[in-house]
């Protein structure tokens, strides 16, 4: 299994780093959450003056073999469907990236589809779809190593770009299904408390899936591993995304984290490497059922709450402008000594 060397950010800076924060032309504490995320930016980049260069979104797209079971609204011909969607402008993330100037990366992980040759489609295709984990586990460890592999390696291209801020996201229809299931597993939250309604379904739908989901859960024989867990339950794509955010906190980057799939990604990364979290920041709390109690479980405050559950790496995108303003208070705001202003607390 490929390891990874992620360092604790050393916390000899921090006192300088409070220092200039605490002096800036304002009374201590007012700007709350940018103070707090300019301390933890600059403890990551280990100066006084943080810099946010070159973002990307970095999309994973996968098919999950437990869709057929009719646990979606959508059937899993909307996988290949949105993806072109994506490569033509026109999805949700698309706008977002382009009004906040991030570069977007599409990763075909595993689709049920075979596409042309398409440059700005990279092709990194472990399988057509997951194997159903009603009946069997997902993938194999060999499949789960290449996809941490190959989501580690376009985080280094990535890195290599220019790039030291990245979000993730995903597409895939039946992800929420497996994310809930790594929610249960990893966290011990009940299962009733993990599943919502993913793109859509209704009461009756959400029960049925409910019913899948535990008939899946009481067939499990594996050992409770992370790993196993990730391979059993998971999609290519949200484990190429374990990978990617693995690297990214091994290059010391900072880690925008999206929705209910992703937060689950950073859940199973932790669980592996827990001083990822340091590198993390959570974009928002969507409305997808189990969302929040997972935030909770971690322990994490996202910036923002505004009913999302597109995925897609949509919520993180939408919270980077705070992140922006938090890197700008630090750099641009003058000292009380600067301004000559009177220090007035």
């Amino acid at each position: 299994m490929l390891r990874f060397n992620i360092q604790q950010p050393d916390a000899k800076i921090t006192k300088a780093l409070q220092h200039k924060i605490e002096n800036l032309t304002k009374p201590k504490g007012s700007l709350g959450r940018l103070e707090e995320l300019a301390l933890q930016i600059g403890l990551i980049q280990q100066t006084l003056t943080p810099t946010l260069s070159h973002p990307h979104n970095v999309i994973y797209c996968s098919d999950h073999g437990i869709a057929d079971e009719g646990i979606s609204q959508s059937p899993k011909e909307v996988t290949r469907q949105v993806i072109h969607n994506f490569l033509n402008g026109g999805a949700g993330v698309c706008f977002l990236a382009r009004q906040h100037n991030f570069k977007l990366k599409i990763i075909d992980a595993g689709v049920d589809f075979d596409f042309p040759s398409i440059p700005q489609l990279i092709h990194k295709k472990i399988r057509k779809g997951t194997r159903n984990f009603l009946h069997e586990p997902a993938m194999t460890y060999e499949e789960m190593e290449r996809s941490i592999e190959w989501g580690a390696e376009i985080v280094t291209d990535c890195y290599k770009g220019g790039c030291n801020v990245i979000s993730f996201g995903e597409m895939g229809i039946g992800n929420t299904a497996a994310s809930s299931m790594w929610m249960t597993c990893l966290t011990g939250i009940p299962l009733i408390d993990c599943v919502g309604a993913g793109s859509g379904l209704n009461t009756e739908g959400i029960k049925h899936k409910y019913e899948v989901l535990k008939a899946a859960l009481d067939n499990y024989s594996g050992d409770g591993s992370t790993y196993d867990i990730m391979r059993y339950f998971g999609g290519y794509e949200m484990v190429m995304a374990v990978g990617g955010m693995l690297k990214a906190a091994e290059l010391k980057m900072i880690i925008l984290i999206d929705g209910f799939i992703m937060t689950n990604c950073a859940l199973a990364a932790s669980l592996l490497y827990p001083s990822i979290l340091l590198y993390c920041i959570f974009g928002h709390c969507g409305d997808e059922n189990g969302h929040k109690a997972l935030l909770n479980k971690l322990k994490v405050n996202p910036l923002l709450h505004l009913n999302l559950r597109l995925g897609e790496g949509s919520g993180s995108i939408c919270a980077y402008p705070i992140i922006d303003s938090a890197v700008r208070m630090i750099n641009e705001m003058h000292t009380f000594t600067q301004a000559n202003v009177t220090k007035y607390f």
